[in-house]
């Protein structure tokens, strides 16, 4: 993944690039952009095949419009190239005059035409696609053998990642400017093949009129706090965790997880279970005191509460850290006891339910993942963590961020338990709480990656370090290239 200054990690929905489009019309011709667009189809189809049969499926409408101008790029480069249109343009739009410029053959649009070249340019409808994709237009996609697809494969809704009727996988998929939320979702997202961003000189100004409220979670989207030659363990942050006295090993995990991701102390709350708690991490402060003679300390500011409580240990201890005024991370146990109870999580700073966590407490998330997280952090004030293969991180002000920074092994027992102790340190630093929740889970991910194939939750710890390091690096650098996911 390639590191991006922070106005390059926005993510537009359909709508929202719609806006940015006509914006843009008001500077650059409509026609001028569908051209670069052309243009960068050919040079990454230039850049990844060799010459072949390429039949370019044209839709009626700007996505169409692309799709002439790719195949016009394609023709003067030497490639067999014919075009068949869905429909053709309306007279007198930018894609009827890009249209106009293709002077290679035009044959049916109709699947014999589809199987018998190499390759599709999959130009038929974009990722503003407001109805199922039918037949016959979803026969003539499923007879392609390779389809390239222009911004995402027809079928799929650009918005939400949602397969509309019918969509092709891609292998290659070239997109315009800025991504858009269904090229990080999954599963969709294993849709688009290999998926090149390309600038195609969008103005800025058009940019800057609307403001992206989503965006793809990397460094530079937020900062970890770095050291200095008077940091110490206050202010690098105390993390305090409640233990329960049945599953200790959930707790040991996020502790773990709060001190390698860089907290300068973690305690625990172990009542009278703290002899056991002892006996493990030497570096790990256990308490035996009463939770509201802990809670005392100022110092003690940021709380996990859930990982190895049981239902009716969390209806002891979540009350009494809300009611102090503690910046507390929800989890596990804390989860599965408000399930049916929303009211019982109010006051509480972030969370991090897994789908079936989730379904329980908000309901099913539904064919619309990003605005349903995005509802459920409005309704309880917190961030929202929606662990997944697409993990989304949604602020009670609207902001959400996507995450597919990390590796499918992370999906093992333990692992969701070392996540909320990252983000808990990165609370402890003073980060805000959003911004907290998306570094903590772009480090995780990132430990993933460090510790190979098949770790376990413990292998992790080992590698956050590696993981903070390189989180600074990417925030240091600065410029662009070409975005390739």
């Amino acid at each position: 993944m390639l590191s991006f200054p922070l106005k390059e990690l926005g993510v537009y929905a359909p709508d929202e690039m719609g806006a940015v489009d006509r914006r843009a019309a008001q500077q650059v011709s409509v026609a001028t952009l569908m051209n670069n667009a052309g243009r960068a189809v050919a040079r990454a189809m230039r850049g990844t095949m060799k010459p072949a049969r390429v039949l370019v499926l044209c839709g009626p409408g700007n996505n169409g419009g692309d799709g002439y101008a790719a195949a016009c790029c394609l023709l003067e480069a030497g490639w067999p190239v014919a075009v068949a249109a869905l429909a053709e343009p309306k007279a007198g739009s930018a894609a009827a005059e890009v249209a106009a410029r293709f002077v290679g053959p035009r044959v049916p649009f109709a699947a014999a035409e589809a199987a018998r070249v190499d390759v599709v340019v999959d130009a038929v409808f974009g990722a503003g696609l407001a109805r199922d994709v039918a037949e016959p237009v979803a026969d003539v996609l499923r007879a392609a053998r390779r389809v390239v697809a222009v911004d995402v494969p027809s079928g799929v809704d650009g918005g939400t990642g949602q397969v509309r009727g019918y969509a092709p996988s891609a292998e290659l998929t070239v997109t315009f400017c800025r991504y858009k939320p269904a090229h990080l979702l999954y599963p969709v997202r294993e849709m688009m093949g290999r998926i090149v961003l390309a600038d195609i000189g969008m103005p800025p100004e058009a940019l800057d009129a609307q403001p992206p409220q989503t965006w793809l979670n990397a460094p530079g989207l937020w900062r970890v706090p770095e050291l200095t030659p008077e940091s110490h363990k206050y202010t690098r942050g105390v993390v305090s965790l409640c233990a329960g006295e049945t599953m200790p090993g959930a707790a040991r995990l996020c502790a773990s997880g709060a001190r390698a991701a860089g907290a300068g102390l973690v305690r625990l709350a172990a009542g009278k279970n703290a002899p056991a708690f002892r006996l493990g991490d030497p570096g790990m402060i256990v308490d035996d005191g009463p939770l509201e003679v802990l809670l005392e300390d100022a110092r003690r500011h940021v709380w996990v509460c859930g990982p190895g409580l049981t239902e009716a240990e969390v209806r002891c201890t979540l009350p009494r850290l809300v009611e102090a005024g503690r910046c507390v991370l929800a989890d596990a146990g804390a989860l599965s006891a408000a399930a049916g109870q929303l009211d019982a999580l109010r006051g509480v700073a972030v969370m991090t339910p897994h789908i079936g966590e989730f379904t329980g407490v908000f309901g099913a998330v539904g064919d619309d993942a990003p605005a349903r997280v995005r509802q459920a952090a409005r309704q309880t004030g917190a961030v929202v963590v929606l662990k997944g293969a697409s993990t989304l991180i949604a602020a009670p002000d609207g902001r959400l961020a996507i995450n597919i920074h990390a590796t499918p092994a992370l999906g093992t027992a333990g692992s969701g338990d070392t996540l909320s102790g990252v983000i808990a340190a990165m609370l402890a630093a003073g980060m805000p709480a959003w911004e907290a929740a998306c570094a903590g889970v772009w480090l995780h991910g990132e430990a993933g990656l460090h510790a190979g194939p098949w770790p376990v939750a413990e292998d992790l710890d080992r590698h956050l370090g590696a993981a903070r390091a390189e989180a600074t690096r990417r925030q240091r650098l600065s410029g662009r290239e070409q975005g390739v996911i």
